[in-house]
């Protein structure tokens, strides 16, 4: 494979993941709006919150079995316009039918999306020879931080729903369109639909991804706590202002965004096991900080190192799996494991905001903060998953850099 082909398809991958991080932020940034324009209730809306994960879940189980007629970057190329439409279909309704429609379909083509994604981030990475996962992930967070700030200005000049979409997805979706003509599938390999990928994919045994199944959903156990939380635990607990308790969220996206950018570059140079292990601790002091926190900057200063800890765990983990399942059970296997492993990013989601609530209400909400404090640093127990400590990028080893593709 040449050099050049491969600098296009990591371009255009990240590119994807630019794409998807703007597309979700836009979603979930304007929940009330969505609430407001359908008349959804409050006992509703948890339902209609729910579906769009389980429903990523089930099609991320289902694309580990299509993925093997027709490969990721197909299911890719595909499935990102799907998401972009659903999400203006979300602002173009009026009636509650139609945005369960469209949130319904955003929900199966998300999972889709996510596990195609993480699939050729992984394949790139072994290409490669060295870690470049965190780097998607970064242009993602970069997704996220440019959709939260569109969602603001759509909200701030009082738009519409579809009046704020419209002109992203305008932009977005032929963008997408020719940026996935350039996808590359990194590793060469069987191909699609031959009888040996089938046998891969099918014989990966849960157990070998149970430890990483477990850290992918105490990551996202992290990370709801702190996109359904920080504000309100900023403005009732640390009686902060209303303005104020916007900010940590803020500051946790940056410092996601900068531990990802420099993320790749630990990897290959102190290896996998110890940058995650060092993310786990880091996190869960951020945890700590918040919930002993006096007042609300202290409080801040938690969440900015939660965004640093948790930052290079997600990543990480998608890369283990793919090293573990493509040694042990061939290329066909590295997709099935990575589409199994990213089902626990929805439960992961399902369960945080739900537990921290039912704990801040029973208990405290600074007691809940210590939650996800030791579920994170159970991280800590299962860092040999993700490769020996000579590890480079989550591959056990670095190659030889006779081809460097940039």
């Amino acid at each position: 494979m040449t050099d050049a082909r491969l600098r296009r398809g990591r371009g255009s991958l990240g590119l994807s993941f630019f794409v998807q991080g703007v597309t979700f932020a836009l979603l979930v940034t304007r929940i009330p709006a969505i609430q407001d324009r359908y008349g959804i209730s409050d006992a509703l809306l948890p339902v209609f919150l729910a579906a769009v994960p389980v429903l990523a879940g089930v099609a991320s189980v289902l694309t580990e079995k299509l993925v093997v007629r027709v490969g990721p970057a197909v299911v890719l190329r595909w499935s990102q316009p799907v998401v972009l439409l659903a999400l203006l279909g979300v602002g173009a309704g009026t009636e509650l039918w139609a945005v369960a429609v469209a949130l319904g379909l955003f929900g199966l083509a998300v999972g889709a999306l996510d596990a195609s994604m993480n699939m050729l981030g992984v394949s790139l990475q072994r290409a490669y020879g060295r870690s470049i996962m965190l780097g998607f992930h970064a242009s993602y967070s970069l997704g996220g931080i440019a959709g939260a700030s569109l969602a603001w200005a759509g909200a701030h000049w009082d738009l519409s729903l579809f009046v704020s979409y419209l002109p992203v997805v305008a932009v977005l979706l032929p963008a997408a369109f020719v940026g996935g003509s350039w996808y590359v599938v990194g590793e060469p390999k069987s191909g699609p639909g031959t009888a040996e990928a089938g046998a891969a994919s099918g014989g990966v045994p849960f157990r070998l991804l149970l430890p990483l199944c477990l850290v992918m959903t105490f990551a996202y156990i992290g990370d709801s706590t702190v996109s359904n939380w920080s504000a309100k635990y900023l403005q009732d607990v640390l009686h902060s202002s209303e303005e104020l308790a916007t900010v940590p969220y803020n500051a946790y996206m940056v410092t996601t965004l900068l531990g990802r950018a420099v993320g790749d570059l630990g990897v290959r140079r102190l290896g996998a096991a110890l940058v995650v292990r060092g993310g786990a601790v880091l996190a869960a002091l951020g945890f700590a900080v918040v919930a002993v926190a006096p007042g609300a900057w202290v409080g801040m200063a938690g969440f900015t190192l939660l965004g640093l800890g948790l930052s290079v765990i997600v990543p990480q983990t998608f890369a283990a799996a793919g090293r573990l399942a493509f040694e042990r059970h061939g290329p066909g296997a590295s997709d099935a494991a990575v589409a199994r492993l990213n089902v626990f990013n929805y439960v992961g989601f399902l369960i945080g905001s739900p537990l921290v609530g039912a704990l801040g209400d029973a208990w405290s909400y600074r007691g809940a903060m210590l939650v996800p404090m030791v579920l994170v640093l159970v991280t800590v127990v299962y860092a040999t998953s993700f490769g020996s400590p000579g590890a480079r990028y989550g591959g056990g080893h670095e190659r030889p850099r006779t081809v460097d593709v940039g």
